[in-house]
């Protein structure tokens, strides 16, 4: 499966998913015109790829995303949904969550994360970015 990268524009976020490498990585700010055009294309590469065989190999997805709206919110969502279901068939997914040690909303959300998908490994990540 081919990589990923998407560089970041005024209003959507740098992607950068080494498939090759089981490195998933979200960074800058969320909120497309259209999240679904946005985010639609980038769920569905995730998907494929984790529907492959990848013989168990540990997948790491690093988020370090300062701002995103509410549809944004919708469709991180589903791709943290799609991720926690591969986790809860026996593939360990680390997610690191980067934040700003004062920003509240981000980590906030961070947790919200954690409670919602159980399966994923969450490692909290503050500090001044």
């Amino acid at each position: 499966m081919n990589n990923l990268f998407i560089a970041a524009s005024a209003s959507s976020p740098e992607v950068d998913f080494r498939f090759d490498e089981y490195r998933l990585s979200l960074k800058g700010e969320a909120y497309p015109e259209n999240a679904a055009v946005f985010w639609g294309d980038i769920i569905t590469a995730v998907r494929e790829f984790l529907a492959g065989d990848n013989s168990g190999q540990a997948i790491t997805v690093n988020v370090a995303l300062a701002y995103f709206n509410s549809s944004s919110t919708k469709m991180l969502f589903a791709l943290f949904g799609a991720l926690n279901e591969k986790a809860k068939s026996g593939t360990p997914v680390i997610l690191n969550w980067y934040h700003d040690e004062e920003d509240d909303t981000i980590f906030e959300f961070g947790q919200e994360l954690h409670e919602d998908f159980p399966s994923l490994t969450f490692h909290d990540h503050a500090g001044n970015n």
